[in-house]
This record gives structure tokens, C-alpha cells and sequence, in this order.
């Protein structure tokens, strides 16, 4: 495990528990691929990183086997698990669900118009961050367009749940997303939907939320044929 540079060393928030520390820092680094499937995490590498002990340690681990993006064989070794296919299509399906009935609702809502011009502000720091070439911040901005609408419709818990089993479809996003088109194509596609629901139009705003979610699982052969060993079924 890598963490010899300086943007993979942590800082350490002492208002904070130490294991959601540790976990939250492996996540975000295996969502990103900076840590790639088959990566080897050394328990000892992590304690003296952080400073912690090897409880925090541990417990983080824990909590990412139960998200099954780690591999852990005691006495032995801890791996970044492959993307799991069937955990990546059933995340796609509880995402979907969730977020077509949220854009109806906002849509039907007297208050459609503010949300669509919130959506419209993170688009436009989306486009910003593009324009930079900043994808790592651009797929943070993707992410708060989606929660924007667990929010305004008040189903922020419902927003938790679905990170809780989104690793696996995160990390084939995050392997699409530099391809040649495809995040200006997501900022269309954002823009759609504010559009729709702008208008109060539920049916479009649906429509055009369930084209832009169909992508994220439409390149995956593509995907899993130029890195075969990212993958399982």
C-alpha cells in the first residue's frame, strides 16, 4: 500500500473517533482506484500513519469487509477486494429507485424551482472543476448533485444507506469517468434533469434520470475487458 505521498498522507481530526478516521481514508481511496483491486493494506503501515493503535485499525477494516471492499484473510493478509458485478448491479438498482421517486416528488413540489437552482450552482462548480481537469473533485460535485436530492427531499438517511452499498458501482464510474466524453456528457445530462424538474415536469424529470443512471453500467464489458482482474462476478 502506497502511502509514501504526500496526498495519501491523512491528517488526523482529534474532534473524531479514530476508526471511522481510518475507514473513511481507505474508502475514498479505493472508490478512486488509488488503492486498485488486489491492493495489499498493511495493518503496521496504516498504525504508523495515523499514529493509532491497532484497534482503530482493525475495527476500520472491519467495516470495509462488511462493504465487501476488502478481503480479509486472518493471519495472513487484508486485499482490496475486485468489483463485485452483482453488488455493483444491485446498488445501481436501489440508486434508481430512490432517486426516481425523489425527482417526482421534488418536481410535484411548490418548491421545484429552488431546488432546480441549486442543482444548477453544483453544475456549474461541476463544469468549473472540468474545465481544470479536476476529475477527483469532479466526481466529489457529481456526488453532492445526487445527495441534493436525497435533501430536498428529505430522505437524508436514505442518502447514507445507498453510500453504504455503492463502492462497488463507484469504482466503475470512477474507471469510466476519464474516457473521452463521458463527464461532459454527465453534466448534460445534470443539466436535463434540473431542467425538468425547473419546469415541474415529473415525467421528465424521471426520464431523464433513469437515461443518465443507465450509463453507469452500460460500459462495464468495455470496462472489464481492458482491466480483467478489477472484476468478478
Amino acid at each position: 500500500m502506497d502511502t509514501t505521498t504526500p496526498s495519501a498522507r491523512p491528517s488526523r481530526d482529534p474532534s473524531r473517533h479514530a476508526a471511522p478516521q481510518v475507514f473513511d481514508y481507505l474508502r475514498e481511496r479505493i472508490i478512486a482506484l488509488e488503492l486498485p483491486p488486489g491492493t495489499l493494506i498493511s495493518r503496521a503501515e496504516l498504525q504508523d500513519l495515523f499514529g493509532f493503535s491497532s484497534t482503530p485499525v482493525r475495527d476500520a477494516l472491519l467495516k470495509l469487509q462488511e462493504e465487501q471492499l476488502v478481503d480479509i484473510f486472518p493471519q495472513h493478509a487484508t486485499v482490496v477486494s475486485p468489483i463485485d458485478l452483482a453488488l455493483a448491479r444491485q446498488a445501481h438498482f436501489l440508486r434508481r429507485s430512490i432517486e426516481l421517486e425523489a425527482v417526482r416528488t421534488i418536481a410535484l413540489d411548490d418548491g421545484h424551482a429552488a431546488v432546480a437552482g441549486r442543482l444548477e450552482t453544483v453544475i456549474e462548480v461541476q463544469a468549473t472543476l472540468l474545465a481544470r481537469g479536476d476529475l477527483p473533485g469532479f466526481e466529489t460535485t457529481d456526488r453532492e448533485f445526487h445527495r441534493t436530492l436525497f435533501d430536498a427531499t428529505g430522505i437524508q438517511s436514505l442518502w447514507v444507506m445507498s453510500r453504504r452499498y455503492s463502492g462497488h458501482i463507484d469504482r466503475i464510474r470512477r474507471l469510466h469517468l476519464p474516457m473521452p466524453g463521458k463527464a461532459e456528457r454527465v453534466i448534460r445530462e445534470h443539466r436535463a434533469i434540473a431542467a425538468a424538474i425547473a419546469s415541474g415536469d415529473a415525467a421528465a424529470a424521471q426520464e431523464a434520470l433513469r437515461s443518465h443512471l443507465s450509463n453507469s453500467l452500460a460500459h462495464t464489458p468495455e470496462l472489464r475487458e481492458r482491466w480483467p482482474a478489477y472484476f468478478r462476478d
